[in-house]
């Protein structure tokens, strides 16, 4: 299962929509091509469609790709719509993503030097 895993992998989320007919190649070119990563790094990469609804992550398993894909039957996950670079994230952000939790708004951390 991917949550338990993500662990040993840095996960990048891809920002914006994707066509979600893609693939093995088809996500993979993505991952070269537009994010300039490389897909056979230890690291899981996030794509979500158009209505929020559909995710997938591919990554490499020692000898080939791998897919895993959740699909939300009501709501939708909490995406970044805007198109910037790609965004690195934690395997805990990962868990939340997966469980509806929008921890782009979390309280952000201050840092004080007097009281």
């Amino acid at each position: 299962m991917i949550p338990s895993a993500a662990e040993k992998y840095r996960v990048f989320l891809k920002p914006g929509h994707t066509d979600m007919r893609k693939s093995f190649n088809g996500l993979s070119g993505i991952i070269q091509n537009e994010l300039k990563l490389d897909p056979f790094s230890r690291s899981l990469f996030v794509f979500c469609n158009r209505k929020g609804k559909l995710l997938k992550i591919l990554y490499w398993d020692r000898n080939g790709f791998c897919i895993w894909q959740k699909r939300l039957e009501k709501h939708s996950f909490p995406w970044p719509t805007n198109k910037k670079e790609v965004q690195e994230i934690t395997a805990e952000q990962l868990n939340w993503l997966l469980n509806g939790i929008d921890f782009r708004h979390a309280h952000e951390s201050l840092n004080f030097a007097v009281v």
